[in-house]
């Protein structure tokens, strides 16, 4: 048996949460990273904590929304001319996946990566003394026109299957919530039992300090390839060359990349988001606040108000497009009407994403020792505790209580 440490490529909060999970079940961890924690797709998520995110992005009639999400008013979903050839299969995928029936499969599989996120992320950032970095919120749902909106849609009936407190409030109501939102907004879903992230980016800090502390290696240093030598897995990097029995592939959206040489192949897309946030916005919000027309969500952070959102499809290498932070600009304008734009930071981010909304999770086909935590969309901020100790399992040899089956990584083989 080897007796170098599990080796995690990748250190945003999948990978950070991953060797946690293995240095409490007594594994000696390694973590590879080109970047310090937390500086990818990590750093600037919207910093919604729910065990209720279980609505996978293809639901049913998703198809006749398309034209306008990617032509209408607000453009949330747009795809870059040098993506459309993998785009297409995947995106006859996504459409496959969108029945009742695969909804709901795919939603009893969200909900176990979900469910337990707020209670981990307290334990875990307790013990780093961190506690403060995670608040209790509702998530509004807040909506222009309030007349077709109703707790009986697909999407809500999930959420309360699942357990989540949900409440239909009109205008006053809503202003008297949240009093920054535009007067245009005259409806919101309220999903209760939530908490968001103050700074997403201080969390994947705190959590791999607290790693490091408990003897966790954390390597900086650029993956070059990943190859089988004997037992052991060779990962040639830009500066070193590491080994180890076991690896736990968290790369997110880079981790197609790593697994292509080896012969294996995932349909998994790099899904841009981009985010403007105001360090003194003059206004207050007390929740998370989704603008459902614009799929677009503001929160408050320590470093002002971030408004987050656009799911841009594109290569890993194409350049920013300055169009989707005006774009933000505007609505958050429109959205909070008083909001001052001074000072206005941007940033954009790769969201890895799998046609089904699940991530690959587990040992990659007959690789033994070779496992996968990667793919989780937009719900990597709410999924990686969770993730983490599921991978801290099957590298241990033992099998996790939860089923798993519909995130193996190999789910798309042919």
């Amino acid at each position: 048996m080897s007796d170098h440490p599990v080796t995690v490529l990748g250190a945003g909060i999948v990978g950070i949460c991953t060797a946690l999970a293995l240095v409490e079940k007594g594994h000696a961890v390694r973590v590879i990273d080109r970047k310090a924690p937390g500086q990818e797709t990590s750093f600037g998520n919207a910093g919604v904590i729910s065990p209720w995110s279980v609505v996978p992005q293809a639901m049913p009639g998703v198809w006749k929304q398309i034209p306008n999400l990617m032509f209408g008013t607000y453009k949330p979903l747009s795809v870059h001319a040098r993506s459309w050839p993998r785009m297409l299969r995947w995106g006859l995928t996504f459409l496959r996946k969108g029945t009742e029936a695969q909804a709901r499969a795919t939603s009893d599989a969200m909900s176990v990566l979900c469910a337990p996120s707020i209670d981990l992320y307290r334990r875990y950032l307790t013990d780093a003394g961190a506690a403060h970095l995670v608040k209790d919120a509702m998530y509004v749902h807040a909506f222009r026109d309030g007349s077709n909106v109703t707790l009986s849609s697909l999407d809500y009936t999930i959420r309360r299957e699942k357990g989540a407190d949900l409440e239909l409030i009109g205008a006053d109501a809503l202003r008297a919530l949240e009093p920054a939102l535009s007067h245009d907004f005259q409806a919101a879903v309220l999903v209760k039992g939530q908490a968001r992230a103050t700074a997403p980016e201080q969390i994947c800090q705190v959590l791999a300090q607290h790693a490091a502390a408990l003897g966790v290696e954390f390597e900086r240093d650029a993956i070059q390839s990943l190859s089988k030598d004997g037992a052991d897995w060779v990962i040639r990097c830009e500066a070193q060359t590491f080994r180890a029995a076991s690896v736990v592939i968290a790369l997110g959206a880079w981790s197609r990349d790593v697994l292509r040489p080896l012969g294996v192949t995932v349909p998994l897309m790099a899904e841009r988001g981009y985010h403007v946030e105001y360090p003194l916005p003059q206004i207050d919000i007390a929740n998370s606040v989704m603008d459902t027309d614009a799929k677009v969500v503001a929160s408050a952070m320590e470093g002002g108000v971030r408004v987050a959102g656009q799911a841009e499809f594109a290569p890993l290498d194409a350049p920013e497009d300055p169009r989707k932070s005006a774009r933000l600009r505007r609505i958050a304008k429109a959205m909070f009407p008083d909001l001052d734009t001074e000072g206005e930071k941007t940033w954009m981010g790769r969201r890895p994403s799998f046609p089904d909304s699940l991530p690959a999770l587990g040992q990659i086909g007959k690789h033994e020792g070779l496992f996968a935590n990667f793919g989780h969309c937009h719900y990597g901020l709410m999924m990686a505790p969770k993730s983490g100790q599921i991978i801290a399992s099957c590298v241990s040899g033992r099998p996790p209580n939860e089923d798993i089956r519909r995130m193996n990584p190999m789910r798309f083989a042919t």
